[in-house]
């Protein structure tokens, strides 16, 4: 079992910048990929960033490709999401989540263990 929590969230101002943390418990996650996925409201949750096991991959959705940056510390069980250059459409509940099974990674049906998210609002 993995317990993930993220924090970091709240409310900003367009142009604004924040940073989310997922800290994982339970298991190591040092061996697994990881991702941030978002769901606004009455949107299906969307494929945000992905991260390979060690930190040497990354993936991004177009729509924050250029202003996201995800990582990883794995000595401390840790990934996060630096968000820049924040705008409205970004608004969203942020989730992180472990790679588990044999599927395209920007799906969910790939990821194995869920945090409950964190709020992130972006005024105009």
């Amino acid at each position: 079992q993995v317990q993930l929590v993220e924090s970091g969230g709240g409310l900003v101002q367009a142009g604004g910048s924040l940073r989310l943390s997922c800290a994982a418990s339970g298991r190591a996650i040092s061996n697994k990929a990881m991702g941030w996925f978002r769901q606004a409201p009455g949107k299906e949750r969307e494929f945000v960033a992905a991260i390979s096991w060690n930190g040497g991959g990354t993936l991004y959705a177009d729509s924050v490709e250029g202003r996201f940056t995800i990582s990883r510390d794995n000595a401390k069980n840790t990934v996060a999401l630096q968000m820049n250059s924040l705008k409205p459409e970004d608004t969203a509940v942020y989730y992180c989540a472990t790679r588990g099974f044999p599927a395209p990674i920007r799906t969910e049906s790939g990821y194995s263990y869920w945090g409950q998210g964190t709020q992130v609002t972006v005024s105009s």
